[in-house]
């Protein structure tokens, strides 16, 4: 693909990709290792009345604010850093896309952790072959980096090939479960008391939630507002609710808890390979690509393809310092710190200030949006109380965080409101 991505410019017309490219490659989001395990920590996290509904309400949440963000991508054609950059000011945009930054590449070493522990295990059970896991980091680092630096239709095409694979895998570990019992039966073995019913949403929300603020990265390259819709609606409402149920439900079929070992249990061996090779391969991809256009945009100097790469080792590094072992704990903050950015930009540009983000006017960029700050600052606030039970309001940390930097924005921002 040609080497530039736009960072900090609109996509060019001539440039669109069709819409079901872009939610094939979205989709990986949730069809792969990290979704799978989620929907089994829950399954024995949570009580048996909560795992569904808490699924389902957590996925109905991601697609709104999906389907918005992904709308303000497909009408601006900006990145999510330039549209951070619009919203907040220059100086505001530098210390959310650093936060933004790091959390990309704290995913890329999550899912390098995962893909090592998983390759490893494949490679004993089906070979009786034990190794050490750095060699599997490096390598794996260094092949998602290079598909990543070549370009998002690089990963499309990678998408379109992999992700009816990780389907049909799925397929078979939900038709597995469901031969060992009926659903109903198979959630009469979840705790009977656990994770709260907000804790639980939280946890997918946060699961997810860094994909649906970053939508436009991806969805700035659709051309029609339909396709934007459709997209968020794919990636969250379908696979990103059926995958953690069948995550959930095999756990609870077979008892395992170990997602490897469960699928391995199944009889999964080349299914178990496609889904940690392939799936990790390009949702790594997809969040370095994220992840590069921000310190591109940044710092210029440095070109996109050395920006993916210098993200790329930092996320490497990451992996050997065993970032998983913190993986719900991680989840359930990132959605606290990243729902009230997006809440921030929808309502700018729907309500406030639409033309400040289209028609160059981006380019008039002010040095600092502090109303913008405020609110984003509320919203997390409130959002890291109530996690610590000093404040509840709905019970869901990250409905808090939205809604409190939605009416903190909006009473700041009045006047423009009513204008409208």
């Amino acid at each position: 693909m040609d080497s530039d991505e736009f960072s900090t410019t609109p996509v060019p017309a001539d440039r669109s990709i069709p819409w079901w490219r872009i939610a094939v490659s979205n989709v990986l989001f949730s069809v792969s290792l990290p979704g799978l395990i989620e929907g089994l920590d829950l399954a024995r996290a949570a009580p048996r009345g909560n795992f569904l509904s808490a699924i389902l309400v957590g996925s109905i949440f991601l697609t709104v604010l999906g389907a918005l963000t992904s709308i303000v991508g497909s009408r601006t054609r900006l990145s999510s850093y330039m549209l951070t950059r619009v919203a907040f000011g220059a100086h505001g945009a530098a210390a959310l896309n650093l936060a933004f930054g790091l959390s990309l590449i704290g995913w890329f070493g999550v899912n390098i952790n995962l893909f090592a522990e998983a390759m490893l295990k494949v490679i004993e059970a089906l070979w009786g072959y034990t190794a050490d896991p750095w060699p599997i980091e490096l390598a794996a680092g260094a092949l998602m980096t290079a598909t990543t630096v070549v370009g998002l239709r690089a990963i499309n095409f990678l998408s379109v090939l992999i992700v009816p694979v990780l389907c049909v895998v799925c397929a078979f570990m939900l038709a597995n479960a469901l031969g060992h019992g009926s659903i109903d039966l198979l959630l009469s073995r979840a705790p009977a008391a656990g994770m709260s019913f907000g804790d639980a949403v939280s946890a997918v929300v946060g699961g997810y939630i860094v994909g649906a603020v970053i939508m436009p990265d991806t969805c700035r390259f659709i051309g029609t507002t339909t396709g934007a819709v459709w997209t968020a609606v794919l990636t969250y409402l379908v696979s990103g609710a059926a995958v953690p149920v069948i995550g959930g439900l095999a756990a609870l079929a077979t008892g395992r808890v170990e997602i490897l070992d469960l699928m391995l249990f199944m009889g999964l061996g080349a299914g178990a390979f496609a889904i940690v090779f392939s799936g990790s391969w390009v949702l790594n991809a997809l969040n370095l690509y994220s992840a590069g256009l921000s310190v591109d945009a940044a710092l210029p100097l440095l070109r996109r393809e050395r920006a993916t790469v210098l993200c790329g080792l930092v996320g490497t590094l990451a992996a050997f310092v065993h970032i998983l072992d913190h993986f719900l704990a991680f989840l359930f903050y990132l959605s606290i710190v990243f729902v009230p950015v997006a809440s921030v930009i929808v309502l700018d540009y729907f309500l406030v200030r639409p033309a400040d983000y289209g028609a160059g006017a981006y380019q008039r960029i002010r040095r600092v949006e502090p109303q913008a700050l405020i609110a984003w600052a509320s919203g997390a606030l409130v959002a890291v109380l109530g996690s610590m039970g000093y404040l509840r309001l709905s019970g869901i940390a990250a409905i808090d965080a939205l809604g409190v930097a939605a009416l903190v924005f909006a009473g700041l921002r009045w006047r423009a409101v009513i204008a409208r």
